[in-house]
């Protein structure tokens, strides 16, 4: 089943039984359905996703390079996140990423929204960074997204440019310990 499967996830009430573990190389293919399917879910143009397609796409050599870990219920994978770290800082296009840590992607199938996975990503990525020795994520945020990161505790820093020209995206820190 894909994760663009029309299958109902459970009810909202029902708690979600999830684990989360080190996603393999051979994944790529999912997680990347799951950027794309999480983007869609806010009924962007298509012709954003011709702009994202690069920074939408997970391979088998980012998995292997980086922090990735997937979200997994009973079934299948249903999320995932990868932290990064900017040696330096570059220039992607017109948009400015400044070295250091990053959560650089955090996705959930957009039928399984509003179910505490999340928050447990966040927890999860705050043990692992902390294991790590990194004491604080940036975040590039989608706007609709805003209010999640409010929540789960992260503070805005600034607005940056975006790859989409006129539109900017907000950059969020998340400490972790």
């Amino acid at each position: 089943m894909d994760s663009n499967s029309t299958a109902a996830a459970p009810p909202l009430s029902a708690p979600l039984p999830i684990s989360i573990c080190r996603t393999e190389p051979d994944e790529h293919r999912e997680v990347t359905e799951i950027a794309f399917s999480a983007k869609r879910h806010w009924n962007y143009p298509e012709e954003y996703f011709a702009l994202w397609k690069n920074e939408l796409t997970i391979s088998e050599a980012y998995i292997r390079n980086h922090v990735v870990y997937s979200v997994r219920d009973d079934e299948k994978t249903v999320g995932f996140y990868s932290i990064v770290e900017n040696p330096d800082d570059f220039y992607a296009g017109e948009v400015l990423v400044a070295k250091g840590w990053w959560l650089e992607h955090m996705f959930i199938i957009p039928k399984y929204h509003r179910r505490g996975i999340g928050r447990r990503m966040v927890a999860h990525v705050k043990e692992r960074a902390a294991e790590l020795e990194i004491a604080e994520l940036r975040i590039f945020v989608d706007p609709f997204a805003r209010g999640f990161y409010d929540r789960v505790g992260a503070v805005f820093l600034y607005d940056a440019k975006s790859s989409i020209p006129g539109r900017t995206i907000p950059v969020y820190l998340l400490k972790t310990r």
